[in-house]
């Protein structure tokens, strides 16, 4: 993997690859979501952007992690045994301290939705783990820099609840951000427009994606947001000619999520997209030897 052939943004110094290969939570159809294991896994299967979620923890932690309580679908208990099913939402990880929500097994469980995923004791990491790991990783294998595609789990009815307030929460990620020195390797996406409009207020260096998984459209979607964003990032299935083409003309990205299907990868990149966000990475191998 090469960074010859990246093509310069508009935005910013950094460059973007030209077709863009993304990790879903690292790995997830291979290895645990959101877990170093994971991401390493990918960084291993030759991504250029690992996509992950970020949730604060009581101490105002950053942490990865997709739901906004430990799942008991796919985490144990720090003893090992499992979560009662009616206990789904009584470990919400902004009310527990970071040093508690590590103790939980975020890995030996077998997962039914991804039976391929490889069983491994581990936890839900701090960002900043992850990125020391991560940096430490592509300089010890000589591999080229890779984007993080991070995104803020919030909306308003969970706000002070599950998280903090919009603003807070994007102080809290950029603080982490900017102390390992990735702020141009850095993409951060989400549904909840409100960190993004905040990001582009305070951080307009900062690439952003707007998540989309509903039917308003690409215009009024962007008349929501109230700025244009680095890239547009909808269910892969809301993905039509037309979109590429508006996405194009102004100039903005197209990164669809989540596509498992090899095929489906086909028929969308030769459609036009910019990228595409998998849980199965291994898959991108394949794509890349179709071409």
């Amino acid at each position: 993997m090469s960074n010859q052939g990246y093509i310069k943004t508009n935005t910013t110094n950094q460059e973007l690859p030209p077709f863009d290969l993304e990790g879903h939570r690292g790995a997830r159809g291979l290895m645990p979501e959101n877990t170093i294991p994971g991401m390493l896994k990918a960084l291993q299967l030759g991504v250029t952007t690992l996509e992950m979620d970020t949730h604060i923890s009581k101490d105002r932690q950053v942490l990865l992690s997709h739901d906004p309580y430990i799942n008991p679908e796919h985490d144990l208990l720090p003893d090992g045994r499992e979560i009662a099913a009616s206990d789904n939402k009584k470990y919400a990880l902004y009310q527990l301290e970071y040093e508690t929500i590590r103790s939980f097994d975020a890995g030996s469980k077998y997962y039914d939705k991804f039976p391929q995923q490889e069983k491994i004791n581990t936890y839900k990491p701090l960002l900043s783990e992850l990125i020391d790991t991560v940096q430490t990783y592509l300089q010890q294998h000589g591999l080229p820099q890779v984007y993080y595609n991070i995104e803020t789990k919030s909306k308003p009815s969970g706000d002070g609840k599950l998280h903090p307030n919009p603003t807070e929460f994007v102080e809290l990620l950029m603080g982490v951000i900017q102390e390992k020195g990735i702020v141009d390797w850095v993409i951060i996406q989400s549904f909840d427009v409100r960190t993004l409009q905040v990001l582009h207020e305070k951080y307009p260096q900062v690439k952003t994606s707007l998540l989309v998984e509903n039917r308003k459209g690409f215009e009024k979607n962007l008349e929501i947001l109230g700025f244009v964003p680095n890239i547009y990032s909808p269910y892969y299935k809301l993905v039509t000619k037309k979109l590429v083409t508006q996405c194009h003309t102004r100039g903005i990205k197209l990164i669809p999520w989540t596509i498992n299907e090899l095929e489906e990868m086909k028929r969308l990149k030769n459609m036009g997209v910019d990228g595409l966000i998998s849980d199965y990475p291994n898959l991108y191998q394949e794509l890349e030897a179709a071409k």
